[in-house]
């Protein structure tokens, strides 16, 4: 039987250690926290990141984890709202986006993992280097509270997110794209037109972009993109000057809310956008995954549920040569750790470069864009969808390869 040991307990190291534990590996998970009560950027869930959960067997003990059901998207162009779209199962199929805990999700899917004997979580453990052996990553060189420990295995993986040390100390080369946007990213308790109506809204105008959906815990979450650089004149200004500039750019309701509640801003902070990818995913006993591999810009909500799929992905190639009474071969774990870049760069590429195209019309063409939605919007009202609009969408929610888990 192999061993393998994954940096970061976020959704794919989560993931990939719960599919090859139930299979017999020794799993050893390390998570730098000691727990997972913190903000994360990526919490909603989509088709192409649930499915895997039905299909793991899990959804039945999922369901128990907070979370929305998110029914439909609102958009408002200038502060009118022009088109709904419903997450029915015509359009969806029958799993619609839900935005879920992440907290609550990561320790759901360890605890199911630890059903296994054969996984481990060491937690307050943060990785320092690479162990080598002739050329080959045999482990990690890692710092806990009882000081530095090294830990061994067949295969290691860095699941350890946008900073990954995994990735930074094996010398991977990483292509960057240019993101023109960065989030102020807050909760507030959740108003009344929520309340019978699970939705997300989308407003969009004269330069602005923001995005607000229910979340669990009775709040509403309120993503304001700005341009990239833009915080410092955000953090002068003082945040009642900022919900008085949001509320100038979206619905009556929603303005009301915001000056009624906004000083009350929970855990408002800055996510700085990033776009980038691994050039080569793997060296000779080691494989990388989810931000380690790719960190997504959060057009469309993808980080989740992309890690998700390629936890799925590694999990295929990794099992046949892990699990089993067998001696555990080299060169087939290297197969299999290059075989999972070969399923997953054309997918993520794609996803990408679609992410990079609303954020530039954006900050850019601010009345095209604004002109661009309208007639968007038009058109779906009346039953159609501009055939572009529709593919895109399938894409993010769906994916754009087909992702099913074999073991």
């Amino acid at each position: 039987m192999g061993s393998a040991i994954i940096a970061g307990a976020g959704p794919g190291g989560a993931v990939l250690g719960f599919l090859l534990a139930r299979r017999g590996v020794d799993v050893t998970l390390l998570e730098r926290q000691t727990d997972f009560a913190r903000e994360f950027r990526g919490e909603v869930l989509l088709p192409n990141g649930l499915e895997p959960l039905r299909e793991m067997g899990l959804w039945e003990s999922y369901e128990e984890v907070p979370q929305v059901e998110l029914r439909a998207a609102e958009l408002f162009v200038r502060g009118r709202r022009r088109a709904r779209i419903s997450f029915d199962p015509a359009t969806m199929g029958d799993i619609a986006p839900r935005w879920v805990s992440q907290p609550h999700f990561l320790e759901w899917l360890v605890s199911e993992a630890a059903k296994h004997p054969s996984f481990r979580l060491d937690r307050g453990v943060t990785v320092r280097d690479l162990l080598r052996d002739d050329g080959r990553i045999v482990g990690l060189r890692c710092v806990g509270h009882e000081g530095e420990r090294d830990y061994t295995a067949d295969v290691v993986v860095g699941a350890d997110g946008r900073s990954s040390v995994v990735r930074r100390r094996a010398n991977l080369a990483v292509h960057e794209d240019p993101t023109p946007m960065d989030i102020v990213w807050f909760k507030l308790p959740r108003p009344g037109f929520f309340e019978e109506d699970l939705h997300a809204r989308i407003y969009v105008g004269d330069g602005h972009l923001l995005i607000l959906a229910p979340v669990p815990g009775d709040l509403m979450q309120v993503a304001w993109i700005i341009p990239k650089g833009g915080f410092g004149r955000v953090r002068e200004r003082g945040m009642d000057a900022c919900i008085e500039e949001m509320a100038r750019h979206v619905s009556e309701d929603l303005a009301v809310h915001l000056r009624e509640t906004g000083a009350s801003a929970m855990e408002s902070f800055l996510l700085s956008t990033v776009s980038d990818r691994v050039e080569d995913w793997t060296r000779p006993g080691m494989l990388v995954i989810g931000d380690a591999a790719h960190t997504m810009s959060p057009v469309g909500g993808q980080g989740l549920n992309h890690a998700i799929r390629d936890a799925v992905v590694a999990a295929n190639r990794l099992v046949p040569v892990l699990a089993g009474e067998a001696s555990v071969d080299a060169a087939r774990i290297d197969a299999a750790t290059q075989a999972v870049p070969r399923e997953r760069r054309g997918e993520i590429a794609r996803i990408q470069r679609l992410q990079a195209i609303p954020p530039r019309i954006l900050f850019s063409q601010r009345d095209a864009a604004s002109v661009l939605m309208t007639m968007g919007a038009f058109f779906l009202n009346r039953g159609w969808t501009p055939p572009v609009v529709g593919s895109i969408a399938r894409e993010f929610f769906f994916g754009t390869t087909p992702v099913r888990l074999e073991v």
